[in-house]
């Protein structure tokens, strides 16, 4: 399992949910699938601008971050999408909507808010239609930690000398870089800055082969290692 570095210092986007969601609809909802999809939903609809605010299954399946989460394939994931809509609609969560388009048919998600149901009274009396030019895609951008909580979540304290080199090395090196080599170091049980900064710098020198595999054998993994650490890495 992967862990979560935490929530960074500093102002944060924020995306509101209505307490009646922790009341009444938390309890009842016994499938991941469902869960993730209505939270992903309460974001979504707040990135959408406009009176009327809808989602497609497209915008699920377009969300490259959000689908890594819902299976270990593309068939897997969508399939929990689509299970996971589903029942947010038998459960009243989502109002669904069927409108034919001279593109074909295209299924709407509304969620079940005053404005939702207006919506959706809206379309069957004929009143609108989605506008093709309304169609943005949307996708959910990762905030990622900064060095500083980084460090301070998986090597250690922070110190003002310490806090100089992490700048620095904020400047040298990609931060996904920075990210990788303290996983390397955890992995290693080698919690020291000096040992990431020797990871990077060996990257920086020869080379690094992008984005390391968590199949990849203990002995691929030793060769990132400096010579100086390698007699306290385990075998």
């Amino acid at each position: 399992m992967k862990g979560f570095t935490g929530f960074p210092e500093g102002k944060q986007r924020l995306t509101s949910i209505p307490n009646l969601f922790f009341s009444d609809l938390l309890p009842d909802i016994d499938n991941l699938a469902e869960m993730k999809v209505t939270l992903y939903s309460f974001w979504a609809l707040s990135q959408k601008e406009g009176a009327v605010r809808y989602i497609r299954l497209v915008d699920f399946m377009n969300d490259s971050q959000f689908m890594k989460g819902m299976g270990p394939t593309s068939t897997l994931a969508a399939e929990a999408v689509t299970d996971g809509i589903e029942r947010a609609v038998a459960r009243g969560t989502f109002l669904h909507v069927t409108v034919q388009s001279a593109d074909g048919v295209t299924d709407l998600y509304f969620m079940n808010t005053k404005k939702g149901r207006a919506a959706v009274e809206g379309i069957i009396r004929g009143e609108w239609r989605p506008n093709p030019d309304d169609d943005e895609p949307i996708t959910l951008l990762v905030e990622r930690p900064n060095i500083f909580v980084l460090y301070e979540q998986n090597i250690g304290t922070l110190t003002p000398i310490i806090a100089d080199q992490l700048r620095d090395a904020e400047n040298t090196y990609p931060l996904d870089w920075i990210e990788e080599a303290i996983e390397l170091a955890v992995k290693n049980n080698v919690r020291k800055w000096r040992y990431v900064q020797s990871i990077l710098e060996r990257w920086r020198q020869e080379g690094k082969r992008d984005g390391i595999s968590r199949r990849d054998t203990q002995t691929e993994l030793r060769k990132q290692i400096p010579d100086e650490y390698q007699d306290i890495v385990k075998q």
